[in-house]
Order: C-alpha cells, then structure tokens, then sequence
C-alpha cells in the first residue's frame, strides 16, 4: 500500500506578499513543496494530491505536470497526482453565509475538500513548511501500518527547539499526550523565543500567562498528520456542528487540531503522538525568505539534496 501525501497549498500568502508554494527557494528554483514530494517519494508515497485555490489551479497543474513528469514512485509506477480547490461556499448544503465573509474555513475544512479523491491512509502538511526526510519517513511507516484500521490518528511533533525562528518569536502549539503517546491537548503559545540565558520562554495563550518557562525538548505541533480515511466523514460531521454556530461568523475558522480534539473527546478516535528529530523551517514573512534560501544551498552542498532536485 503506497499512502497520499495532501499537501494544504490554498493560502493566498498575504502576509509573504505573494504566492509561496509557487515560489523558487532552492538553487534551481524548487519551492518548498518540491523538497516535501522529493522525501515524500522516498518514503513510499504513491500519490499527491493538492489542495489549492481555483484562481490559481490551473497555473499550479501546469507548473507540476513540467516539472514531475516522468517522476516515478519508489515501486517503478507513475507518481499520481490530483488537485481539489477550497473555496468559501464549498460547505453543507443548508447553511447561508455572511456576504461579507472573504475567506474560506481553515485548515480542516481544506483537508475536507479530498474526500472523494483519498480512500487510503494519508498525511497532510502545509505547502510552506520544511518537515525533513526523517519526519516523512515515520508518518509513511505509520500510514502504512494502518492500511486496515479506522478511528486511529497520528501528528508529528518536532522538539520545539527545532522550530525556532533567528528572526524574532513564534507561536507554536505545545503537545500534551498520556502515558500512551496518545494526543490529550495542543496548547498554544505565543511570543516564543530562547533569551540570553538559552532558556525558552513563551505566553501561554489559554491562561494568559506571560513569560512561562517552556521545555526545549517539548513536542510542538507543526501542522504534520496522518490520517486514516474514515476522518473524511467524522470531522464532516463536526464541521456541520461547527457551521451550526459560526456560518454567519467572518473569521472563525475550522482547524484540523479543533477537529482531532472532537473526536478524540468523544470518543470516535486516538491520536498517536510521533516524535522526529527534523528541523522544520518555513517562510511566514517576505523578511523569512533569504534565510529559507540559504538552508536550502547548504543542504544541497551537504550532499542531503540532488541539484537540480528533478
């Protein structure tokens, strides 16, 4: 069994001033998608499936189709891929809208957005994010250990140490779990960054509390799943609840920890907590991107990237 790689790429890029999954970070160009398909590949999977706005659909099928073509899977086969489009209206049926409302539902209802076109284990990431070969590799081997299962949930945590930006603080949601490995809360914080002292300290965002001395080692959620397909229908479910008493909301948004914390508190599923020893790195704002690029040419002088990559 070969898993789906769902790769979020429908963010608009406000804050970045342009479109980011489009944008050429590696020496010859690839965008940070491109380093995410190439470990994806590597640890078996078969199949990409994007999630992307219509205006730009046909521009990101074109840019993919040049550049994959005659990318093969690890077993020989042609690597597949399929594009769906998130947009505002695409809900239940029964459910009127703020007209004022501008942008789509976030996260959960992107992921929504695949359900005909995924019938298989499968991982989500976000399209602006490095997550790094060793975290590709344990999410395929989960994903593929749980070809036959349902109600059983994975995300990957990276040692808060490991997302910290040299340019300023960070917000990160903090991952509690019990004796099982098995996800029981995300808290977030804000405002994290390691001080003079090399202690890392935060905001607490559900208390309040300021300035709190958090664990370098903790494991922080950066947007990494896996999924096994049965999730389609239960965070359906959770989303018609959620329109229930937000469809007339701007900005209130669905968000796919929002969606595990449901079913896990009902009950309906377990969310495994996986640990990788991965650097992420990403671009949030324009000011992130020299030094994107940057650990791009020294992976690739490292010897960890071919270049080209394709």
């Amino acid at each position: 069994m070969k898993p789906t790689l769902l790769v979020l790429a429908a963010g608009m890029g406000s804050r970045y001033g342009g479109l980011k999954q489009m944008d050429g970070l590696g020496p010859n160009g690839e965008t940070i998608i491109d380093y995410s398909i190439h470990d994806a590949v590597a640890a078996g999977f078969g199949k990409i499936v994007y999630i992307v706005r219509e205006f730009f659909k046909d521009d990101m099928i074109k840019a993919v189709h040049e550049k994959y073509d005659g990318v093969k899977a690890i077993d020989g086969e042609p690597l597949e891929f399929a594009f769906v489009t998130q947009e505002l209206d695409k809900i239940p049926a029964g459910f009127t809208l703020n007209p004022e409302r501008v942008k789509p539902w976030g996260t959960a209802h992107a992921v929504l957005m695949a359900k005909d076109v995924i019938h298989e284990p499968f991982a989500v990431i976000n399209g602006d994010d490095f997550y790094g070969k060793d975290s590709f590799r344990i999410l395929a081997d989960w994903c593929r250990a749980h070809e036959n299962t349902s109600g059983e949930y994975c995300i990957i945590g990276f040692e808060l140490d490991n997302t910290l930006s040299e340019n300023g603080s960070v917000s990160r949601g903090i991952c509690s779990y019990d004796t099982h490995g098995n996800l029981t809360d995300i808290t977030e914080h804000l405002e994290i960054a390691k001080e003079a002292d090399g202690v890392v300290y935060g905001n607490n965002s559900e208390t309040g509390e300021k300035h709190v001395v958090l664990e370098a080692k903790a494991l922080c959620s950066m947007n990494m799943w896996g999924f096994t397909p049965d999730y389609f229908a239960k965070s359906e479910a959770i989303f018609g609840q959620f329109l229930d008493l937000n469809a007339n909301e701007l900005k209130k948004e669905f968000y796919i920890p929002f969606a595990v914390d449901c079913i896990v508190k009902s009950g309906q599923g377990a969310c495994e907590v996986l640990s990788t020893p991965s650097h992420w790195f990403g671009v949030t704002f324009k000011e992130d991107r020299p030094g994107v690029v940057a650990k791009f040419a020294s992976l690739v002088k490292e010897g960890v990237y071919p270049s080209p990559l394709y």
